[in-house]
């Protein structure tokens, strides 16, 4: 194969022609098998399935595009929508912590109230208490200085009142009705 491009280099520098077959030269040769390749492919339809396989490429592409556009749309949606909820859950959980702490606030309120008046009522209770613990001692008193007079009245009358004083008594009570 070396040989035979030498032979051929060497031949077109001695200026003379390159190879004919047939009357044509190489050069035609290349030219008229180029002209049947195309002439074939056009005739098989090449072309047209080139730009078909392409035009469908194009459509799966567009395709594709159309479906990313739809998809991103979709996410973008979701996106402000979650957004939206995420809103309404920070509103809500504002407005559950003011009323956990109104909440809170009105039971520590009514816990002191309710302290206030429980002590009150203790207070009121021990007042009683003191109060019944007077008067019981001093009906106890009042019980021990009537026994105390009752026993010293007795052991007087016992000591000076005789018969004699008793008739007296019982005549002047008579008299008086």
């Amino acid at each position: 194969m070396a040989d035979i491009l030498l032979i051929l280099v060497g031949a077109a520098e001695e200026g003379h022609a390159g190879p004919v077959a047939l009357g044509l030269q190489d050069y035609q040769w290349v030219s008229l098998s180029m002209l049947i390749l195309v002439g074939i492919f056009i005739w098989k339809k090449v072309p047209g399935l080139i730009t078909g396989g392409l035009d469908a490429r194009i459509q799966a592409i567009r395709d594709q595009l159309d479906e990313a556009k739809a998809l991103r749309a979709e996410a973008e949606a979701l996106r402000d929508e979650y957004a939206a909820k995420m809103a309404d859950a920070e509103k809500h959980a504002d407005a559950m912590m003011a009323n956990a702490q109104r909440d809170a606030d009105a039971i520590l309120e009514k816990a002191e109230a309710d302290s206030k008046l429980m002590v009150e009522r203790r207070k009121r209770m021990a007042e009683d208490k003191i109060s019944a613990a007077e008067r019981e001692a001093i009906e106890q008193v009042k019980a021990a200085a009537v026994t105390a007079a009752t026993t010293a009245a007795r052991k007087l009358i016992a000591e000076n009142h005789g018969a004699d004083a008793d008739r007296k008594l019982a005549d002047e009570v008579i008299a008086s009705i």
